[in-house]
């Protein structure tokens, strides 16, 4: 262990270190100038301090403040020959841990500074097995989380299974999805759950019957309110646990229909009422839908796409959201060109 001793007469700089000698694995770093001495913990962080009070051009006290300043725990033990209840009391409010009168007593000094050490043995223990308690959890919750990711692989591909549509549909709006969510200026960790959960969205599909879900041709107007339920199913599915990641793949679920100017559904939820996954979403979710082929329809072009939806900004879609799709908009045609139809399986949501 490292010990610092200080004091400006060399004489009681060498008995000091004499006497550290003794004590077993620790090594003495000696200084007759406080001003240097502080410049030395301050890089190479000290396991115990031995500071004379009276010294020039910086006094025990002040070189304990600026030492506090940096280390908060570590233990400081003064020399001093004053003997006043007043030096005493303001050292101990500036963080001092104990004290040694001069004349020295070796065997005391030996005490104090064994005790000093297995103050900061204990010390270092205790911040190691914090330490390592918040490793432990970490790779809990990493395990967690990833169990909850694969949740949402399987349930993703239960989709796939109902509705051949949703296969690179999913993968490609996810990721429109995050585009979105960088361009607003979300943070790293809100932009990754928004990639995990946004392909859980249409989800509720899987209790819509075959009839009205694989139908080539459109929707008749009873046909398209049971398809319209969907929402209302993926929400109950996935905010039966109480993980949080499900949970707000649950609320996008229930809110990526919705509009900014409350046509939308199940709720008719108006501008900032709705999510702001839910409002990303929808961004993502129709700009995917028109760009890609379906039975009853042929693949848009992107320049239609994109008009489409500048046109319906403040209608359907929340204009900060759109603003951030069509922000480096060479990225979402990257992510076209990456994930077309027919290339990617369900499951690689969970890569990157």
């Amino acid at each position: 262990m490292k010990i610092v001793i200080i004091d400006d007469i060399q004489m009681n700089v060498t008995l000091l270190q004499h006497l550290v000698r003794k004590l077993p694995d620790c090594e003495s770093f000696c200084f007759t100038n406080p001003v240097i001495a502080l410049a030395w913990c301050l890089e190479n962080e000290p396991d115990l301090v031995i500071v004379d009070y009276e010294m020039p051009e910086m006094s025990g006290i002040e070189f304990v403040q600026r030492f506090r300043e940096r280390y908060a725990t570590h233990p400081v033990l003064m020399v001093t020959a004053n003997h006043e209840t007043e030096l005493r009391l303001r050292a101990l409010q500036i963080g001092v841990t104990d004290f040694l009168n001069k004349p020295l007593n070796n065997v005391e000094f030996l005490a104090r500074t064994r005790n000093m050490l297995a103050l900061r043995q204990s010390h270092n223990q205790l911040a190691d097995h914090a330490s390592w308690l918040a490793q432990e959890v970490r790779k809990a919750t990493e395990q967690i989380v990833t169990r909850e990711r694969e949740t949402i692989v399987c349930l993703a591909a239960a989709t796939e299974y109902r509705d051949p549509e949703t296969g690179s549909h999913i993968l490609r709006m996810a990721r429109y999805s995050r585009h979105i969510a960088r361009n607003l200026g979300l943070d790293t960790e809100q932009q990754e759950l928004l990639l995990g959960t946004a392909p859980m969205h249409d989800i509720g599909k899987v209790g819509i019957p075959d009839m009205i879900l694989l139908k080539p041709g459109r929707l008749t107007p009873d046909e398209f309110s049971v398809m319209k339920q969907h929402a209302i199913i993926g929400y109950k599915v996935l905010s039966m646990t109480n993980s949080p990641l499900l949970q707000k793949a649950a609320e996008i679920a229930l809110t990526h229909h919705e509009k900014f100017d409350g046509s939308g559904y199940p709720n008719g939820l108006v501008g900032e009422a709705i999510p702001l996954f839910g409002r990303i979403v929808a961004v993502a979710d129709v700009f995917d839908a028109l760009t890609s082929e379906r039975p009853y329809k042929n693949a848009w072009s992107v320049e239609k796409a994109s008009d489409y939806l500048r046109e319906n900004s403040g209608k359907h879609f929340d204009p900060a959201c759109l603003a951030g799709f069509f922000a480096k908009f060479d990225d979402v045609l990257a992510i076209k060109a990456e994930f077309a139809d027919d290339k990617i399986e369900a499951r690689d949501i969970l890569e990157e």
